[in-house]
């Protein structure tokens, strides 16, 4: 079974505006897109329309970088489309990449009614994408509340005229305003995104996989707060982010059931300007050998070697052998918050993902990770409605949770 390690961006480089500036006349929009985690294993897509023609695409969904690219198999711009001389090219954590020309076109998200289309949004088409860049997928869509995303300019139109990803790097760096600034920006939509899911791994059962309810889940794209059938209690955890790169948190401590808590390294890797971040594009829980090291120390002997052995060969372990989640430990993530610290709970139902690829197995939904840092994603969410929030704290962002309805 495949294991996403990561959406995020492999390199840094991104440069940061505040958006707490931007002014609304008329109250902003706020949009559900219906979501699922089938065509990534266990990433989740939705569907955007692009172009005149409302082309329907099912792009990646993910928090941990700003680019929105379509891969160029499926998609080839129009006659209404605007081809530029910028190129995009980029790497993400689980070493899938793509290379792209950047063009305006029209993104429209939503259906009927309720539908926001935006004019003149910036993509990149991707004319050359690593094997593993988009899998089933037809695009990927970063999420990052960034306002500037890294493009080069190049000689002549990028469409046209294919450079090499070492050629695009070597061209004159010109960001430009990803999807959601641009959305924050025409007014029609407050830079917010919230997740309601279920899985981090797909659910096998005696049906079409697609059809599994605890396979599909939503995105609301400009608010979140305001989706009170997905969530219960009327306060959220705020999770203070630190960073400008990325929705960078600060771990302060991992607790497994009722042990005495865990103290986590407070500098990051180097490159990294914390050590956690909250990503919608990692299915597991990605951590450090040594943070991994110890969280397993807290296990009871029999649980932390069916657990070591699951992280170690990442295969599928039958669940008998795995026995009842009720008798395995909730491990807890303690990251500074707004006001306070924030304690999040990760159950056994959520780190042992069951009937994932075959049914009768579980999979772990951990994973070896950086050293220093921690990858906190899908395992991390499935338990929460989660609001990534970028006009937060005067447009640093927060990430805020509530306890999700089932």
């Amino acid at each position: 079974m495949k294991k996403n390690i990561g959406r995020w961006p492999a390199t840094k480089g991104r440069r940061f505006l505040s958006k707490a500036s931007v002014q609304r006349t008329t109250a902003p929009s706020v949009v559900r897109i219906p979501i699922t985690n089938v065509y990534m294993d266990g990433d989740y897509t939705g569907v955007i329309k692009v172009g005149s023609s409302e082309q329907p695409l099912n792009v990646i969904l993910d928090t941990g970088s700003s680019a929105l690219a379509l891969d160029g198999k499926k998609y080839s711009p129009s006659a209404a489309d605007r081809t530029t001389n910028l190129a995009q090219t980029d790497s993400y954590g689980d070493g899938s990449t793509w290379t792209g020309a950047v063009i305006e076109t029209t993104i429209t998200i939503g259906d009927g009614d309720g539908q926001i289309p935006l004019p003149n949004a910036n993509a990149a088409v991707a004319y050359q994408a690593s094997s593993n860049m988009f899998s089933q997928a037809d695009g990927i869509l970063g999420l990052a509340y960034a306002p500037l995303d890294d493009a080069y300019q190049m000689p002549k139109d990028t469409w046209k005229n294919h450079y090499s990803a070492a050629d695009v790097r070597s061209g004159q760096s010109k960001p430009i305003a990803p999807y959601l600034t641009q959305l924050a920006g025409a007014r029609v939509a407050s830079d917010k995104i919230a997740f309601y899911t279920l899985r981090s791994a797909i659910y096998v059962g005696e049906g079409d996989p697609a059809s599994e309810s605890l396979n599909k889940g939503y995105m609301i794209v400009g608010g979140g707060e305001e989706s009170t059938d997905l969530y219960t209690g009327k306060v959220f955890q705020s999770v203070k982010v630190l960073d400008d790169d990325w929705y960078s948190t600060n771990l302060k401590q991992v607790i497994v059931g009722s042990s005495s808590p865990i103290a986590a390294r407070i500098q990051g890797p180097q490159g990294m300007p914390t050590n956690s971040i909250i990503d919608s594009g990692t299915n597991s829980l990605s951590l450090g050998q040594e943070l991994l090291a110890a969280i397993l120390g807290k296990f009871p002997s029999t649980q932390r070697l069916v657990l070591k052995n699951a992280i170690s060969s990442q295969e599928l372990v039958p669940i008998a052998e795995v026995g009842s989640l009720d008798d395995w430990p909730t491990i807890s993530f303690v990251l500074q918050g707004d006001a306070g610290d924030v304690k999040l709970d990760v159950p056994p139902s959520n780190y042992w993902q069951v009937n994932a690829g075959q049914a009768g197995y579980a999979a772990p939904a951990i994973t070896p990770g950086e050293p220093g840092l921690a990858i906190l994603g899908l395992p991390l969410m499935n338990g929460y409605f989660t609001i990534f929030d970028g006009e937060a704290d005067n447009g640093k962002g927060a990430v805020k949770f509530a306890p999700i309805k089932k």
